[in-house]
């Protein structure tokens, strides 16, 4: 992959010249890099931000979405390279906290362990779930992301926007509706799952099965008030535990 093609993968949100740590945020199913917009400024100036920028959407609309885990995860990580030279931290919301769990498995095997795996309302890959969405009618998947929360969901009124939003949302759908490994291996990295106090979509018993997915004692759950997107609204609240988190995972007092 040359450099032109890996920029274009992330969105990049920089206030310091020589930033201490990079923190990767994995959007969510049928969601963009603009879910991450705000965080650079509401964490330390020496963290960049890289928003991963999925294809089929926003200004990558003409590029085929991709429906297999290991080719976007593969891909992510090959992308991710011209940022090895400082230490990365994952963050991935909903379907991103499993891509972000198979980049961190594909950077650990090339010797590079993330600071921290954060991911944020979901199961772990090895609790066992089976749906069928990405092959409902279009009424039935909104419906479904609507029950999730109400983030943006009013673009699904708009027949132009509606006809522009629904084959990546199908297509993530398939995604991660297709991913089941079987035996999931373990990271290095602790891990901290975020998950929102009224998100009738995550099982506790399947966030807290990545407990098992780390070493003994590294694994932490974080709960918010809030339904599957309580991050929106309780933005500031969870970037400041993310930032106290990554600040004791590099053994200082501030990130």
């Amino acid at each position: 992959m040359t450099a032109t093609d890996a920029k274009k993968w992330f969105r990049v949100h920089r206030r310091a010249a020589d930033p201490r740590l990079r923190l990767v945020c994995f959007p969510h199913a049928g969601g963009t890099a603009q879910l991450f917009h705000g965080w650079s400024a509401l964490l330390p100036a020496d963290v960049e931000v890289l928003a991963v920028r999925y294809p089929g959407r926003q200004d990558r609309l003409a590029e085929a979405c991709i429906e297999d885990m290991a080719t976007l995860a593969d891909t992510i990580e090959d992308a991710l390279r011209p940022w090895l030279d400082r230490p990365l931290a994952l963050f991935g919301h909903s379907m991103g906290a499993c891509v972000a769990y198979e980049v961190a498995l594909r950077l650990e095997a090339r010797g590079i362990v993330p600071e921290h795996l954060l991911v944020s309302a979901r199961e772990a890959p090895q609790w066992d779930e089976h749906s069928a969405l990405h092959d409902a009618d279009d009424e039935a998947l909104i419906t479904h992301v609507r029950h999730l929360g109400d983030l943006h969901s009013e673009a699904y009124d708009i027949p132009e926007l509606r006809e522009l939003l629904l084959p990546a949302l199908r297509s993530d759908y398939r995604l991660i509706e297709g991913y089941h490994p079987p035996h999931p291996a373990p990271v290095k990295t602790p891990i901290t799952a975020y998950i929102g106090q009224d998100d009738t979509s995550c099982v506790l018993d399947g966030v807290l099965a990545w407990s098992g997915l780390t070493t003994p004692g590294s694994f932490e759950l974080c709960p918010f008030p809030g339904d599957h997107f309580y991050l929106v609204a309780r933005e500031a609240e969870v970037l400041a535990d993310v930032a106290a988190r990554l600040a004791r995972a590099c053994g200082a007092g501030q990130v």
